[in-house]
């Protein structure tokens, strides 16, 4: 290899300066010979040494890895060495395809900006755009029906939402102890079946409870086959009450 004599400051790093000692010297990039490539790394990193220049970190620590791939290229074994290989090859073809992408990208764009005082244009106040005679019937009955909509709604706006019938729970208990009276004993899921408002089927629920709790009624069986019976105290309370009643 002869030598070279170049300027690093117009290398970007170590793999560009590899790059370019590897065209210089036609060498081929998958097959490179660490011994020379690293002859001649050093001997660009010593004379930059010589010159007092400042070395970059990045050069040094490819010069600690170049010359430690040519000790494990001396051992017998050359596993490693390959592995290493490979890897640097890699870095390079990478590095390669970037500048080529870099290249064709300064062809295509010019960074040279001229800047300048922004100009003073007349704005045009025109509307431009056209629209169907329809839409425009739209929005006017939009914008003019705003002061209605602007006005607080109705109570009966939420009547549907809020308002609901109230239920006693001592209602739902007579109801209860009246489908008991003759039957003396009918299906829970029955009790519920004409319960259409949340009201009635969560107080038709407390009664049974209550009632479970007088020990007035008791419950059989679980899930779909649970049955709902009237017990000798509920009965003798409801004769009662009918009488006094009647």
């Amino acid at each position: 290899m002869e030598k070279l004599s170049y300027k690093l400051e117009t290398f970007e790093g170590p793999l560009d300066l590899l790059l370019y000692l590897i065209t210089k010297n036609k060498l081929d990039i998958c097959d490179i010979q660490i011994s020379e490539l690293l002859d001649q790394y050093m001997e660009q990193i010593n004379a930059m040494q010589e010159a007092d220049m400042d070395v970059s970190s990045e050069f040094l620590e490819m010069a600690a890895r170049l010359v430690y791939m040519k000790t494990v290229s001396l051992l017998p074994k050359h596993e490693e060495m390959e592995a290493l290989r490979q890897e640097l090859t890699g870095q390079l073809l990478e590095y390669q395809e970037c500048k080529k992408v870099a290249a064709q990208l300064a062809e295509r764009f010019s960074y040279n900006i001229y800047v300048r005082e922004p100009a003073e244009i007349e704005p045009d106040k025109r509307y431009k755009r056209h629209h169907d005679p329809r839409e425009l019937l739209k929005a006017y009955l939009t914008a003019a029906g705003r002061g209605k909509r602007a006005a607080p709604p109705s109570p009966q706006s939420f009547s549907g939402i809020v308002t609901h019938r109230i239920v006693s729970v001592a209602s739902q208990i007579v109801y209860v102890l009246r489908r008991l009276w003759k039957v003396k004993a009918v299906e829970y899921e029955s009790l519920f079946i004409e319960k259409r408002d949340k009201s009635d089927l969560v107080a038709t629920f407390l009664a049974v409870l209550e009632l479970v709790k007088g020990k007035r009624v008791r419950i059989e069986g679980e899930g779909g086959t649970a049955t709902v019976k009237l017990m000798d105290g509920g009965e003798r309370h409801w004769k009662s009450k009918r009488s006094e009643e009647q």
